[in-house]
């Protein structure tokens, strides 16, 4: 099996000390995963940072797809610029064209106001045309890494890809599994040659404040779930 880097997905202020007591490699940061993961809040990246945590913040300014109007991606350039200026680590972006082809104009110039951060590309590269292609256009804009379910909606439908884009990379950038891990997949997983890295939420549904006329169903980390993905590396 590969060494594999174990990036936690983020969402609350209860995952941060799970993501350091368990020793993960980085967080992807974020709130509100019901809606796929949003922009976290500004008090929410700096007690990440304040736990030594290493940080990568996930850059989405709604929900939805991945093609974003003129006045939505000044609002994800701000955020960038934020961040940047908070200390984080890297951000997490994906930039759709309306044809499902990757971004390359708006992607330069995002990365363009922050050169040093580290790179990743997320989920979004799975509602591309051809992975081959993107993957072809991450390389060239230099990200670090993308993460992907193998294009498919779940890991365990896309493993053969996962293995075909880890073989196609050659290590010219990071290919990190993640959509659907869980105990059952995440040792299958790890014998995919050249996987750097596995990201998981470990949550699950909870109904938060069921007295409240405000109450919410979430998904909250769970930390027997986390320990049992851990264990079945």
């Amino acid at each position: 099996m590969n060494l594999l880097q174990l990036e936690l997905c983020a969402a609350s202020v209860e995952a941060l000390p799970l993501a350091k007591t368990y020793g993960f490699t980085r967080i992807e940061l974020c709130q509100n995963l019901e809606q796929g993961g949003l922009t976290p809040s500004a008090g929410l990246i700096l007690q990440a940072l304040e736990l030594g945590i290493e940080t990568h913040v996930l850059i989405r300014p709604r929900a939805g797809g991945f093609h974003y109007s003129q006045e939505e991606m000044e609002v994800i350039k701000k955020e960038i610029q934020h961040c940047a200026q908070l200390g984080v680590h890297g951000v997490v972006v994906g930039v759709l064209q309306a044809n499902f082809e990757l971004d390359k104009v708006q992607l330069l110039a995002l990365q363009e106001l922050a050169p040093n951060l580290d790179w990743t590309f997320h989920r979004a590269f799975d509602e591309s045309v051809d992975w081959k292609r993107s993957l072809d256009i991450l390389i060239e804009l230099g990200f670090k890494r993308v993460l992907t379910s193998g294009f498919a909606s779940h890991v365990d439908l896309g493993m053969p890809i996962l293995s075909q884009m880890c073989s196609y990379g050659q290590g010219r950038i990071e290919i990190m599994a993640g959509g659907g891990v869980n105990a059952g997949n995440i040792a299958k997983l790890a014998r995919i040659e050249h996987l750097s890295a596995v990201h998981f939420s470990a949550t699950q549904k909870e109904l938060l404040d069921e007295d409240s006329a405000f109450s919410e169903t979430i998904l909250k980390v769970n930390e027997t779930r986390l320990r049992r993905i851990l264990e079945a590396m």
